[in-house]
């Protein structure tokens, strides 16, 4: 058996100044700095600790004067501490922090890293009882996912139907919970058409015969090592004399086996976390390993961090009162000696865009500041969302007022991959000759045009001095291009052609159905068939047309990885977002000029990012949009985990409030357009669990029958039933907040997600009344029969409807959700 025969072999060559630091038994001043629970937590040094700790509570501060302790006070040396997190610069901020608590360089901590860089060492040290050399590689996605795909073909399987990245994903689910092959069993052994486990067998044989590793296997194989070899273990376990873990809540299964096989010696065991911002099952993390650390652990010391140095008192009261509704907790309840300041602030919206402009109005008053605050620079401003798809909007209405700002964690909207896609296309229909959008798409989704071809392609039109759409032609006519690639690109240039000659021809476009609305139309008047004019809805209908002729959207669907429904999601986003403009290439000058607006001078900017992405993250202010039931908490989500999931929802709710320093905002829309469909949005369950006394609504009239009144109230309005009624027919949770909404006087009517239903039968309208629609807002007459009208909306043009469809415009803020 390979590794080290004795302590002072692992432990190496330590220099003078760690021998004289370990040696060091004056006072500590680290110590000075710190409350009463903090210091409980650094000096509790025998056996279990959890360290409990709050959002903005200290506990990186607490956890590395832990360490600086254990040294100071000659407990242990620096290599015989394990301490891991989750990220590397969690890490290097570990080492530097110690460093300079103890009047040290950041080196000399030789185990405390993230647990795949920690494992990564050990591995190399005993790889090959595992199979493998020292000198194994690691693959990345890429080369795991060219090497499934082998595996797939030879297995006679259709990876089009079975794609190579959901088997990965298969494969790294099973890894997270510490299963090798032979511990694929029951429900499991059904994955990926009941031949996971098989094909995972064979990638694991093939990763040894190539000498290599996943990142998943780091963690399996060391668990592997540790339960074949308890002598090896043991040594591990005299030489660790002390571990420290951080985000404790995060841990998966495998992290939480690799943890209990090292700690089962001596006990000295101390991890640090917080159960409500457990934010990350969809990849594996288990909350249940933080909640059963006592049980774990018997006679652990649970030091609860409740202190919050980074929020308002109304901050914390809010977030403290929607997260005490999640029965999966520990329990602790935040406190700051800072009294009083603002109240987290709750606003309803008509739709989905005016909330985009009231945020950016707002950013920029504050920025200014004319909202009675100190003013508070871009930087330190930012918006949360709970889906990316959502920051669309945002980034289209700061470009239009000029408001800088960034996107963190990922790309910006337009410029994710399925967006960029979904541009070349729309750019090869206002403009064939666009060689850079031919090159992207031509073959995507895959059309069977090899490297050869495409090769051909670009050298007909270098000699021609002609595009590669002109290229593409011409090969096909002299038939230079045969088989199945031929059919397909015969195919994607004679669409691009259809498409072009539909940009061109701006005509009126015939609709069979716009919406419910107008199926009511054609029901009363089969003749009457609703006309969208050219400039107004036409270019929609075309690019959604554009997506599914080419097999663009079809693709994503039938992709099984994780991110396909996202990336689907952010196609709807771009199609509703061609509402905005008259015709297609209005819309790509746009988007062109959105492009344009990453500066990468030093100037503030607003931040807008996920909820996900935000957390260790804070800012003086923070909006929160978008807090509908089905956005947040997801649709998606609840019914994919139930319960579980609403709460795992409910605590990426309590991280986003506690992310606010001075100021959090939260907002929602009453009308959101989804899949294409204009629907009734209700407030998120959330809403309803917020304390009352720490919010102040800003709610205007109108929303709601009524609105919010300015004192912080529902306003009234009319009704018609009763609120448990209501929430049944929107076909949500019967949530105890919608009785505290009734005894606020809410008594407007919300219809069925989906289902726009006319108000009572109206009144007969005269060219040139002012009228108010739900859907298209506000507008005026210009035609009437009976009791079909014809008016030219604001915002949306020309419709013929129902005159039942429409109210009186003074009477707008009557009419029923």
């Amino acid at each position: 058996m390979s590794g080290y025969d004795d302590t002072d072999a692992f432990e190496g060559a330590l220099s003078l100044s760690q021998r004289a630091m370990m040696g060091a038994r004056g006072p500590a001043p680290y110590l000075e700095g710190l409350n009463p629970a903090q210091r409980a937590a650094v000096e509790t040094l025998d056996g279990p600790v959890l360290m409990l700790a709050g959002a903005g509570t200290g506990k990186t501060k607490a956890l590395t004067c832990r360490i600086a302790h254990l040294i100071h006070t000659g407990r242990a040396r620096p290599n015989e501490i394990l301490a891991v997190t989750f990220t590397n610069k969690a890490a290097r901020e570990m080492k530097e922090r110690v460093g300079h608590l103890l009047g040290t360089g950041p080196e000399g901590m030789p185990w405390m890293g993230t647990f795949h860089s920690v494992c990564v060492k050990l591995l190399r040290r005993h790889a090959e009882m595992v199979g493998l050399r020292a000198n194994f590689t690691i693959l990345d996605t890429d080369d795991q996912i060219r090497l499934l795909k082998q595996l797939i073909l030879a297995a006679n399987m259709d990876e089009k139907r079975w794609p190579a990245r959901m088997l990965a994903g298969i494969i790294d689910g099973w890894k997270n919970r510490a299963l090798t092959p032979e511990r694929v069993k029951g429900r499991d052994t059904a994955e990926f058409n009941n031949r996971g486990s098989e094909l995972y067998a064979a990638y694991q044989d093939r990763l040894r015969t190539l000498n290599a590793v996943d990142f998943g296997d780091l963690l399996l194989h060391m668990i592997t090592i540790f339960q074949a070899a308890p002598d090896l273990l043991a040594q591990y376990q005299r030489w660790f004399k002390y571990i420290l873990v951080d985000e404790y809540q995060d841990t998966n299964v495998a992290q939480y086996l690799w943890l209990r096989l090292l700690a089962q010696g001596h006990r000295n065991i101390c991890c640090v976390g917080d159960d409500d911002q457990s934010i990350y099952g969809w990849r594996g993390a288990e909350v249940g390993n933080i909640l059963r650390f006592e049980k774990d652990f018997p006679g652990a010391h649970v030091v609860r961090l409740e202190q919050n140095y980074r929020s308002t008192e109304h901050i914390l009261g809010a977030a403290s009162g929607l997260i005490s509704a999640n029965q999966g907790r520990l329990g602790k309840t935040l406190w700051t000696e800072a009294k009083g300041g603002e109240k987290v602030r709750l606003i309803g919206h008509w739709d989905g865009e005016e909330e985009a402009r009231w945020i950016g109005e707002e950013i920029e008053a504050l920025q200014r500041g004319t909202r009675g605050l100190a003013p508070v620079d871009l930087d330190g401003q930012a918006i949360l969302v709970r889906a990316s798809h959502q920051m669309r909007a945002f980034e289209d209405r700061f470009l239009t007022i000029g408001l800088p700002y960034r996107v963190i964690g990922g790309p910006r909207f337009y410029e994710r991959l399925e967006i960029r896609d979904a541009m070349a296309y729309c750019r090869l229909a206002v403009s064939p000759d666009d060689d850079l959008a031919f090159e992207r798409v031509v073959n995507t989704p895959k059309r069977g045009l090899g490297d050869k071809a495409q090769a051909r392609i670009q050298a007909v039109a270098r000699d021609n001095g002609i595009s590669l759409f002109d290229a593409a032609r011409l090969l096909l006519q002299q038939g230079e291009i045969t088989g199945k690639a031929a059919g397909q690109l015969r195919g994607f240039v004679e669409n691009i052609a259809r498409w072009h000659a539909a940009v061109q021809s701006a005509g009126p476009v015939p609709v069979v159905s716009l919406g419910e609305e107008d199926d009511a139309v054609i029901e009363a008047d089969p003749d009457a068939v609703p006309v969208r004019a050219a400039n107004d809805q036409s270019h929609i209908r075309l690019v959604e047309q554009i997506l599914e002729e080419s097999g663009y959207t079809q693709m994503w669907m039938n992709d099984k990885t994780p991110e396909a429904p996202g990336r689907l999601d952010n196609l709807k986003e771009l199609v509703k977002a061609l509402e905005q403009f008259e015709n297609l290439q209005g819309f790509l000058e746009h988007v062109s000029l959105i492009m344009d607006n990453d500066r990468t001078g030093d100037e503030p900017k607003v931040t807008i990012m996920t909820l996900h992405a935000a957390k260790g993250l804070e800012f003086p202010v923070v909006f929160l949009p978008g807090w509908e039931d089905g956005l947040f908490p997801s649709q998606r989500a609840m019914d994919e985990s139930g319960q579980k999931a609403i709460e795992e929802e409910r605590r990426l709710a309590y991280v986003g409030i506690t992310r606010a320093e001075e100021l959090c905002t939260i907002s929602f829309a009453g009308n959101r357009r989804v899949y294409g469909q204009w629907q009734s949005q209700l407030p998120s369950r959330f809403i309803d669990e917020l304390p009352v006394r720490h919010v102040e609504v800003l709610t205007p009239p109108g929303l709601y029958g009524g609105g919010f009144g300015a004192a912080g109230g529902f306003g009234g309005g009319r009704g018609h039933s009763s609120i448990d009624e209501r929430a049944t027919r929107a076909d949500v949770y019967n949530s105890p907040g919608w009785k505290r909404m009734e005894s606020r006087g809410v008594t407007s009517q919300p219809q069925r997600r989906g289902a726009i239903a006319p108000v009572a039968d109206g009144p007969e309208f005269e060219p040139g009344e002012r009228v108010f629609h739900k859907k298209f807002g506000y507008g005026e007459v210009t035609g009437a029969d009976g009791d079909k009208i014809v008016v030219a909306f604001d915002k949306g043009g020309e419709k013929r409807l129902l005159a039942s469809f429409v109210v009186p415009a003074d009477q707008a803020g009557d009419v029923p959700f």
